[in-house]
């Protein structure tokens, strides 16, 4: 019978069971990735507008760049005015030779030429109105795809990273219920927080990226020197690009798993670490300075103040921790050393 539920620490069981015990919360897992999936590829185009946004935002046109793309996005705004103005000239004329058909002295002539006139400013009024209607309201440009599957692959692959991040709560879950039987009451004391904040904050840090790195880094990347440069980017490459930043945004964040872990386990104190804070920011600095893309400081800084943040909450946290661990009985301690001699 496969286990779903986690099983208690005093429970023994052969190795056949734990690995049907594997074998069944993989196949949930997997279902429940392939459901995520399965609705992320039914809303693909809102998952690829919403990918999309940053490179949306990061396209200017302004009235002084020379950048070819903004210079036809200028003229084809320009165009468009250009029509609806002639229309609206046109049909004003076309009032005006009306007016002058109804005055009295003028031959069959004169009439014939009026008429024709007026039929022909009416017809290129309409075409021009319809030119102006037809023109681009947005100089927004879409992601270039370059080969014949690439417009599904790269779809299909943008909702399998979409449906992982949905499905990674449950998998961790999953993972956490699998190994929950080898650790002690006094394990789990420790484990249990950790697990809980991995998703918690790998979420949040996808979260920031995405509302606030992402936009900074492909608005610096792609208005760089652009006045140079037919800037065109590949659907693939740019979320090839986001998955990376955000994946590693969202594995900084994870700054507090590791300082809990750390003093949980007694290889450092959190007095230790906040004594030598100064070592920490620094290496914070250069993982930010790494994991951004650009080399402008406010980027980093942009990304640093988060983990700085976090940082100072996980020492504040591990301290809280280190004073009930000193209050509980000697018995519900759970020392490593202890665990690694009975081993």
């Amino acid at each position: 019978m496969a286990r779903l539920r986690p099983i208690a620490h005093e429970d023994r069981l052969s190795l056949v069971e734990h690995l049907d015990e594997l074998r069944s919360r993989l196949i949930v897992c997997i279902a429940f990735f392939l459901v995520a999936f399965a609705i992320c590829y039914w809303q693909n185009g809102w998952l690829l507008n919403k990918v999309n946004k940053p490179y949306y935002e990061s396209q200017k046109v302004t009235k002084t760049s020379q950048n070819p793309l903004e210079e036809s996005a200028r003229f084809q705004i320009a165009s468009g005015r250009a029509a609806k103005a002639t229309s609206d000239a046109m049909v004003a004329m076309n009032v005006l030779l009306k007016r002058l058909e109804s005055r009295p002295g003028l031959d069959k002539a004169d009439l014939a030429t009026l008429d024709a006139t007026s039929k022909a400013l009416t017809r290129s009024a309409e075409l021009q109105r319809q030119a102006a209607a037809q023109t681009p309201t947005s100089p927004r440009r879409l992601p270039v795809t370059l080969g014949v599957t690439e417009p599904f692959v790269t779809t299909f692959t943008v909702a399998g990273y979409a449906a992982l991040l949905l499905a990674l709560p449950f998998i961790l879950y999953q993972a956490y219920a699998f190994v929950l039987p080898a650790f002690s009451a006094a394990e789990r004391k420790v484990a249990l927080p950790l697990m809980v904040l991995v998703p918690v904050l790998f979420l949040s840090g996808v979260a920031f990226g995405y509302f606030v790195a992402l936009p900074r880094a492909v608005n610096f990347l792609q208005n760089f020197n652009d006045d140079n440069f037919d800037i065109l980017i590949r659907a693939a490459d740019y979320y090839k690009f986001s998955v990376i930043l955000l994946a590693l945004i969202g594995l900084m964040f994870q700054i507090p798993v590791g300082v809990l872990a750390v003093t949980r386990l007694g290889i450092i104190s959190a007095k230790q670490l906040a004594k030598n804070r100064g070592y920490v920011i620094l290496g914070i600095a250069i993982v930010a300075a790494v994991a951004t893309p650009t080399p402008d400081p406010v980027t980093m800084l942009v990304a640093m103040a988060p983990l700085v943040v976090l940082f100072e909450l996980s020492v504040i946290l591990a301290r809280i921790f280190e004073r009930r661990a000193a209050r509980a009985p000697a018995d519900d301690r759970w020392d490593l050393d202890d665990d690694l001699s009975l081993s």
